[in-house]
């Protein structure tokens, strides 16, 4: 399934709730099915800096792919990067650096979030863009 087609899903699933409060238990759901980080790889260099709550992102390569895990201290963060890595995981590195990221406007995220809690969402897209970019390189 390409960026895209996964962008449009996480969108679709988003507008069968009616307002703000079932997409918040949502996403504190979806933060569950998290592929969880190894802890070895909880350390200071996969912290996303700008985030207010702890985020570890952490990216390998495999078969021409990056492969994200994460892990977040606070629930809601949790459910956040579970939907960008669902939406980014598994796929090459051209792949996610052309992908946009408008599916996040589309369901309405960053408004509903606290500026803070925006300003970390940036962060985390930047930061799966930038394991993108540094693996494309090293190729």
């Amino acid at each position: 399934m390409s960026i895209k087609e996964i962008q449009e899903e996480i969108v679709d699933e988003f507008s069968m709730f009616d307002d703000w409060m079932q997409r918040y238990e949502y996403i504190i759901e979806l933060g569950k099915s998290l592929p969880l980080i190894d802890e070895k790889y909880k350390t200071e260099e996969n912290i996303i800096k700008g985030c207010q709550s702890k985020v570890w992102v952490h990216a390998e390569e495999k078969e021409g792919n990056v492969v994200f895990t994460a892990d977040s201290d606070a629930i809601l963060t949790k459910g956040i990067i579970a939907i960008l890595i669902r939406a980014f995981s598994n796929h090459s590195p051209k792949e996610i650096l052309e992908a946009n990221t408008d599916f996040i406007d589309e369901i309405g995220l960053k408004e509903h979030l606290s500026p803070t809690r925006a300003n970390g969402l940036v962060s985390m897209i930047k930061q799966i863009k930038m394991y993108a970019l540094a693996f494309q390189a090293k190729n």
